[in-house]
């Protein structure tokens, strides 16, 4: 995909907020910006092209944003939603959304396990969630937020299969089939690191 000269102003704004948020709140524990850039915001943005570009989106347990806030730099039409426990980083999130001027964005603060809240009584088209929980316990907190047919895109690294295998019967329970696996190598790594779509059917 291309980022254009608006998505790289408002990635800059962000990636600038956050390492100097990060020297005094613990947001993400890399510790120079290339890796950031590289292994937060370039990692995030892995699945845009084999998304919808338009949609109502969670990205559950978002941390400093990720992946949510990036896919949501490069697709304006998504409705989306942060929901993120750490009062500090919900802090963070509303901040630095308040400096990109991004309209369509809400953070919430609140956990994806817990019942009750707004987050948790909507459906959505999408679902992200990156470094949340293991892939079944994902699959359970989250596909009865997705609306029919909807998405949940899962990062898991280089485990992907294993993940799969231990998930294949909660899958099934929920009604969720594998859509697409993407494959991909970050730039300065040497390990395979694969994003899953998962798709509900039932």
């Amino acid at each position: 995909m291309e980022l254009s000269q608006h998505h790289l102003g408002l990635i800059r704004i962000y990636l600038k907020e956050l390492w100097e948020w990060n020297q005094h709140v613990n947001l993400t524990g890399l510790s120079s910006r290339k890796r950031i850039a590289i292994e937060l915001f370039f990692d995030s943005l892995i699945p845009a092209p084999y998304l919808p570009k338009s949609g109502k989106t969670l990205d559950a347990g978002s941390g400093a944003g990720f992946p949510g806030l990036p896919l949501k730099i490069v697709m304006p039409q998504w409705d989306m939603c942060l929901l993120e426990a750490n009062r500090k980083k919900v802090s963070f999130l509303r901040h630095v959304i308040r400096l990109m001027k991004v309209e369509g964005i809400e953070v919430l603060k609140g956990r994806i396990e817990e019942k009750g809240g707004k987050a948790l009584t909507e459906k959505y088209d999408i679902i992200t969630a990156r470094a949340l929980a293991p892939l079944d316990r994902t699959v359970v907190w989250c596909s009865p937020l997705l609306r029919p047919g909807g998405l949940l895109v899962s990062f898991l690294g280089a485990e992907s299969r294993k993940a799969l295998a231990e998930a294949e019967e909660v899958m099934k329970k929920h009604g969720l089939v594998l859509d697409r696996t993407i494959p991909y190598i970050l730039p300065g790594g040497r390990k395979e690191r694969q994003t899953l779509i998962l798709k509900r059917v039932g």
